[in-house]
């Protein structure tokens, strides 16, 4: 991937995709107003799940060796996966066991995280998502660009354009006349995946809640999809953040509100899934889950820097940001796109590369998506804590930046007057040419960047020193 910038720069040439983000975060973000303002006490709601995740956060160790023992005494086996390639050689050899050649997946953002899928695929093993973004994703050979509706950058002709050319080769085609109306794409993906439905007999699942008293993992979800994976296979592998843990079924009630308010502008989730370990006659007969690190207690060492573990995947951050808004999620380089994925993604993945370096810049800092998170997480705060890193980094690596470079020159200006009286006469200068327009529409060398996308405002004609020197 490229850095940000350029990534963004890319997206931001495609009118299509900017006209299909802005209608649909346009029409998430009056829906989330319209049930947020159903509730007096909403804020009193916001600041109960910031208390319980940042509880959590704190005692993490004896909730995560609760939910180990209650899955356990359940029926259910756990295992613990240090790092995204561990997580991948757990859930290969767990399929593999089973002797199955395919899985049926919920959208799981964690196995997305890790690359589950490829990894599937290196095994000789076919995973097929099963939620209709994610449907629409894969059949498309793309990647999600949204949290809650991965499939947000395509509109409705160019679904069904995907349908016709590639549903025959997962399996059930798309029906002969296929038009683009949404009961006719949704009854398409239906008929498609039932046949998955009834035949997997493994499937792959993460989770939106643990709770640790019981162990009992959650998933809410819309369609009705992910009650088809967690109930007909006979093997349920549930891939899990240790982050997601609760502590009771009380504390779960929070977020059973907090989260659909936030998402979709529901009052609730139209399906809400629990399990706990495996029952004789209902649901899987074998029930796996692998809790996973992967930079997580990293993060959670960081006393600033672990507010981004409270993220409960709402997506409202990413619906507010003006800057995702038009640049969509696949700017970011991540399964976590927007202001959250922002500052996760660099504290998962270290800031070693370029590309994480970038997103902690992918922000006007406008604090929108502080005022919106239901966890109260300050993302703006933690973008801040992690510029800083990123320049500390560079300074410790001696890696130029433009930022240290016209910094430098800034220095070298400011230190003497004489300097600074000839930058200012300059500055004149290019004011009087700039004349009665107002602003300067192109600037020279590295400042072009600058006005590519828009004009500078043009410098007075006449400096403060010189109006002084003839005035006084």
């Amino acid at each position: 991937m490229p850095t940000f910038p350029s990534a963004a720069k890319s997206a931001l040439g495609n009118a299509q995709l900017r006209r299909n983000l802005a209608h649909a975060t346009d029409t998430i973000r009056g829906k989330r107003a319209a049930a947020v303002g159903e509730l007096d006490d909403w804020e009193d709601l916001r600041e109960a799940g910031r208390a319980i995740k940042e509880r959590t956060l704190r005692h993490l160790d004896h909730y995560l060796m609760q939910v180990e023992e209650r899955v356990t005494a359940a029926g259910g086996h756990v295992h613990w996966a240090r790092d995204a390639q561990e997580a991948r050689r757990i859930v290969v050899d767990l399929v593999r066991a089973t002797g199955e050649r395919e899985v049926v997946k919920v959208k799981s953002m964690a196995t997305q995280e890790i690359g589950l899928n490829e990894a599937l695929a290196d095994a000789g093993i076919s995973a097929y998502e099963t939620d209709l973004a994610e449907l629409i994703v894969q059949l498309g050979q793309d990647h999600p660009s949204h949290i809650l509706v991965p499939a947000i950058h395509r509109n409705r002709a160019e679904i069904r354009d995907i349908f016709v050319r590639a549903m025959g080769d997962y399996g059930t085609a798309a029906p002969a006349g296929l038009s683009d109306d949404p009961h006719a794409l949704a009854e398409a993906a239906r008929r498609h995946l039932r046949e998955k439905f009834l035949r997997a007999k493994v499937a792959v699942s993460g989770a939106n809640f643990l709770v640790a008293e019981t162990g009992t993992a959650v998933v809410v979800e819309s369609e009705g999809n992910g009650r088809m994976c967690l109930t007909l296979p006979d093997t349920l592998i549930s891939v899990v953040g240790i982050e997601k843990v609760v502590p009771t079924w009380r504390d779960l009630e929070v977020f059973l509100q907090l989260l659909p308010r936030s998402s979709t502008g529901e009052r609730m989730n139209p399906y809400t899934s629990t399990w706990t370990g495996t029952a004789a006659d209902d649901g899987p007969k074998t029930f796996h889950l692998v809790l996973l690190d992967a930079g997580r207690t990293d993060t959670l060492a960081d006393p600033i820097g672990r507010q981004a573990l409270n993220c409960i995947r709402c997506s409202a951050c990413l619906n507010v940001c003006p800057v995702y808004e038009r640049a969509g999620g696949h700017a970011y380089g991540s399964v976590y796109p927007g202001p959250i994925g922002a500052i996760l993604t660099p504290q998962l993945r270290g800031t070693t590369s370029a590309v994480d370096r970038s997103l902690p810049y992918a922000s006007t800092l406008c604090g929108a998506c502080y005022e919106v998170c239901p966890v109260k997480i300050n993302i703006p705060e933690v973008l801040l804590h992690l510029r800083a890193r990123v320049v500390d980094d560079s300074r410790r690596r001696r890696i130029p930046t433009p930022e240290k470079l016209a910094m430098s020159a800034a220095r070298w200006v400011l230190s003497h007057p004489s300097r600074l009286a000839a930058v200012q006469r300059a500055s004149s200068a290019a004011g009087r040419l700039a004349g009665r327009r107002g602003h300067i529409s192109r600037l020279p060398g590295p400042l072009s960047a600058w006005t590519e996308a828009r004009d500078a405002p043009a410098p007075p004609t006449e400096t403060f020193r010189a109006w002084w020197r003839r005035n006084r």
